[in-house]
């Protein structure tokens, strides 16, 4: 097997714990489906999410992805939810690993399964009530160094450092898998 080729099966697996809301117990498990998207520009394509909820106010940058739903694998899932957010259909380059991780405030462990996308088109959005309402959902063009300045950025409030922590590991993993394939 070349290098190029051991660069893609090498799955990352973290484990984050939530340093940032006192534990009192989980109630429930959450399968997720993440992904970091890039075009042939070299442009990664993320969503920002507005909130003002349960964690606080917060301006974030999160990977577009969300619940598996009953019944669906996870490629299916990945698939729905970036047509959902960001209306583009992709081509799964690999799966890059995934993140548990917790939110003990909503006494919720996450399993994210994180996969690197080559946008092919973009179209319509089909957003949620809740995305459009709750977390005014848009979409984010990028560079790779735009990004990790964006996630650091976003980092000033609890829930923003859960989510840098649990996206900035897959990121840099995603960009060291473009830039052995690519």
């Amino acid at each position: 097997m070349n290098d190029k080729a051991r660069s893609i099966e090498q799955e990352l697996w973290l484990e984050l714990q939530d340093d940032e809301w006192k534990f009192e117990f989980i109630n429930h498990d959450r399968q997720i489906a993440r992904a970091i998207i890039f075009d042939e520009s070299g442009f990664f394509y993320f969503v920002r999410a507005i909130r003002d909820d349960d964690f606080g106010k917060a301006v974030l940058i999160e990977t577009p992805g969300g619940g598996v739903e009953s019944g669906e694998d996870l490629e299916t899932a990945i698939r729905r939810e970036l047509k959902e957010e960001l209306g583009t259909e992709i081509d799964i380059t690999c799966k890059i690993g995934v993140v548990s991780d917790y939110y003990n405030l909503i006494h919720r462990h996450n399993i994210n399964n994180y996969f690197l996308c080559k946008a092919k088109s973009f179209g319509d959005k089909n957003l949620t009530q809740e995305e459009i309402e709750s977390f005014h959902l848009s979409t984010l063009k990028m560079t790779f160094e735009e990004a990790v300045t964006e996630y650091k950025k976003c980092s000033d409030t609890k829930l923003g450092r859960l989510v840098a922590n649990r996206e900035l590991p897959i990121l840099y993993r995603a960009k060291e898998i473009i830039d052995n394939i690519f």
